[in-house]
Formats: C-alpha cells, sequence, structure tokens
C-alpha cells in the first residue's frame, strides 16, 4: 500500500495529534491518547510455487484515558484491511489492539 511514513501520517489524521509513535525506544514519553504501531509478520500469497503477493502487518495499539472511546470503529472503518484484536487495561490506559496490513 505506502510506506511506514504514510501509515504514521494516516494515523496522525484519524488522532488529530502528532502523538504516533512507530516503534518507540523504552525512553520515549509518550502522551496520550496515541496510537503505537510496530511491524509485525505479513500476509503472503503464492502462486505457481512463488510468492505472488505480499502485505506488511502491523500491530497497531491505540492508548488513551477513555474507556468508551470510539477510536476502534473509526479505524476498522478508516482502513480496509484491518482486524479488531482485544481490548485491556494497564497502568490505568485502555489499550485497543488492532491487526492492520498495509
Amino acid at each position: 500500500m505506502g510506506t511506514t511514513l504514510d501509515l504514521q501520517n494516516e494515523l496522525k489524521e484519524i488522532l488529530g495529534s502528532d502523538n504516533v509513535y512507530f516503534q518507540p525506544p523504552s525512553n520515549v514519553k509518550m502522551h496520550y491518547p496515541c496510537f503505537v504501531f510496530e511491524r509485525g509478520s505479513g500476509s503472503q500469497s503464492f502462486a505457481d510455487n512463488k510468492t505472488y503477493r505480499f502485505t506488511k502487518r502491523y500491530k497497531l495499539t491505540h492508548i488513551g484515558y477513555d474507556p468508551d472511546d470510539d477510536i476502534v470503529e473509526t479505524v476498522v472503518r478508516h482502513f480496509s484491511m484491518c482486524r479488531y484484536d482485544r481490548h485491556f487495561v494497564n497502568d490505568g490506559l485502555q489499550h485497543d489492539a488492532f491487526d492492520l496490513y498495509w
């Protein structure tokens, strides 16, 4: 689809802020709400014993304070190749995790 930078810009647009972090190191102080994303595996299709198509997969997590945020619906409607994975709470922050093919 596009580059990692293209994806980062799309996420900034959805969030309405620059709080989007790609594979942040542990010393980065994040500001919430935010998106954190990292490369994962990918989707690979074969034809004639060769790779026909490969799509990168990213693990995307939205982190924020509001448990009733409508970000899940916003993200899955915005990206055609996105699957909502799960919700969890860590350190009092709400996390929504996605598998995003880009």
